[in-house]
């Protein structure tokens, strides 16, 4: 038995509990950033006793009695599938305290949040652990809770509509899901995950598989999120605060992917077979929408909450193949938009955080002249979102149209080249996207834009005097720290402010100078650029790791 896994769930879940002790509440921030550093740590040993010569294996076990009456087990464990997902976990937790560091949540309540995402990782960790089927659906619902406060307390203007319907749409579907879970117990007789796997649906009628899948199906696309499922994600990114954006995009979607390649597919081969093609189809539907959405979006941060819709669907079309090339698409295309959406939401929130606003016209380009730093890495991230070669985002986007170019025997393969052809087409519109919105936003030169209208005031009784109109409008500037050559003057934060943002004017003339990417901010960033460049450059690292335990769990031999 290995400590790891239980130490994995048990270190965020005690720094929790922790976290109410006063001395503790005082350094919250610290706190978070230290728990999560040990949780990073664990998950480094984790992968370094991980034997990559057997990576279909399940390794590190801790298997516990936990309901003997109804046969329930403490499982946990890791393979060359949920590895990954564990690494990135930690990774993108420990980012997010640090990014917190430098920028405290709107409106305090700082040691509330810090227990709220340290608990929102137990819940992550342990999904991805779990090696039994109800262990899997509970900590599957741990991360609900608090990803529903995370939106409620610290998001936006629209944040408790966003937060309601986040926590409606996950819950109905979770509820289908363990309706799903339950057949399978009844007909199978055991909630292992791993021996229903190594029976490849074995004693499980094909009626019975076909349900099962369908209900597990509805429930993780729920997560995914998988179109028409996706109604509640744009709201939720557009209102949660960055750190909530980033661990929803990064980790929390990959929850309900992380199901299919897990127990969906494995467990029920028959009922994946039948609905594959369904589930193709809803995969390019949602690339497609996605895509065309983007275009029409003005928010940043709204776009790249539909650009996710679009870049799940290619994972989910890696499933519907049914091949281990397509899987292996889906499995790289899971941690490559981990990362790279993770990153493009970490520069939509400092974005925000120095204008004021995400609307990509307010905005009104030039940033890579006003603030270079941020420029380019957004410029970077888009262009590995979009799939350039050597990134990251390419490799698990051209697998999965791969696998349906070839699906498994059985499926329609003129049916999956119409897949590939529309999933073709969405690549174009995604390089599409994101080059409109970095020519209104990085490139060109900065323009002035109107100022956010005020809100709409009752009509007076009598008529109010007519007040000339402003021969010009206001520029839009970033509302970030600041520094301005005009000693003495400073905003409401404190932050010095200028009052001329006209090109070739001199500091001295009171020109606005703005803060670029701070320490914290690029000790936060730079890890995913580093580790979105060596994925890119060297996909073997990734691929060597699940290829064998994507061929255990379709029960082939094939090569990737």
């Amino acid at each position: 038995m290995s400590w790891l896994p239980i130490a994995l769930v048990a270190v965020p879940l005690l720094g929790a509990l922790a976290a109410f002790v006063r001395a503790v509440r005082d350094s919250a921030v610290a706190w978070g950033i230290a728990v999560s550093a040990a949780v990073l740590v664990l998950a480094a040993a984790l992968a370094a006793l991980f034997d990559y010569a057997r990576p279909a294996e399940m390794q590190l076990q801790t298997d516990q009695p936990w309901i003997p009456g109804l046969g329930l087990r403490f499982h946990l464990g890791v393979d060359g599938v949920s590895l990954p997902l564990v690494v990135l976990t930690a990774l993108l937790t420990l980012l997010c305290f640090v990014h917190l560091a430098g920028h405290p949540p709107e409106g305090g309540r700082t040691g509330g949040l810090v227990v709220t995402l340290l608990v929102l990782e137990v819940g992550m960790l342990g999904t991805f652990l779990a090696l039994d089927l109800l262990l899997f659906f509970v900590f599957f619902e741990v991360v609900l809770v608090p990803m529903y406060f995370v939106i409620a307390l610290w998001g936006g203007a629209g944040r408790r509509v966003a937060a309601v319907k986040f926590i409606l749409y996950t819950l109905l579907g979770s509820a289908v899901l363990l309706i799903g879970l339950l057949v399978v117990w009844t007909q199978a007789g055991t909630l292992d995950m791993v021996a229903l796997a190594d029976r490849h649906g074995s004693g499980i009628a094909r009626s019975a598989q076909i349900l099962a899948f369908l209900a597990i199906g509805l429930g993780l696309a729920v997560k995914t999120p998988m179109w028409p499922l996706h109604t509640w994600l744009p709201d939720a990114h557009t209102e949660a605060p960055t750190v909530g954006s980033v661990l929803l995009a990064g980790v929390l979607l990959k929850m309900g992917s992380y199901g299919f390649a897990r127990i969906a597919i494995p467990v029920l081969p028959e009922g994946a077979a039948a609905l594959a093609p369904w589930l193709g189809a809803f995969a390019v539907a949602g690339i497609a929408y996605g895509s065309l959405a983007c275009l029409a979006q003005r928010d940043l941060k709204r776009m790249i909450a539909y650009s996710s819709v679009g870049h799940m669907g290619f994972v989910l079309l890696g499933f519907a193949s049914l091949t281990p090339v397509g899987m292996n698409g889906a499995l790289f295309a899971n941690v490559a938009h981990g990362l790279i959406t993770g990153l493009l939401f970490f520069l939509a929130g400092a974005v925000k955080e120095r204008y004021g606003t995400a609307d990509m016209v307010r905005l009104g380009g030039g940033m890579l002249r006003r603030l270079p730093y941020v420029g380019s890495l957004l410029t970077f991230a888009c262009v590995a979102s979009l799939g350039l070669p050597g990134l990251a985002g390419f490799w698990g986007e051209m697998l999965a149209l791969l696998g349906a170019f070839r699906p498994a025997a059985g499926l329609s393969r003129p049916l999956f080249l119409v897949f590939m052809a529309v999933g073709g087409l969405g690549t174009v519109l995604t390089a599409a996207y994101f080059l409109v919105m970095l020519s209104r936003v990085t490139h060109g030169r900065a323009v002035e834009t109107v100022s956010p209208a005020a809100p709409l005031q009752p009509a007076p009784l009598e008529p109010a005097p007519l007040e000339p109109a402003p021969l010009e409008p206001a520029p839009l500037e970033p509302a970030g720290p600041l520094e301005s050559a005009r000693p003495g003057a400073t905003g409401a934060a404190g932050a010095a402010v200028g009052v001329d943002t006209r090109d070739g004017a001199e500091p001295g003339q009171g020109r606005r100078r703005f803060r670029d990417a701070t320490t914290h901010e690029l000790a936060a960033w730079l890890p995913l650029v580093a580790l979105i460049m060596l994925f890119g450059l060297w996909p073997k690292a990734l691929l060597a790791v699940t290829t064998p335990a994507v061929q255990s769990l379709l029960g082939s031999g094939a090569a990737p």
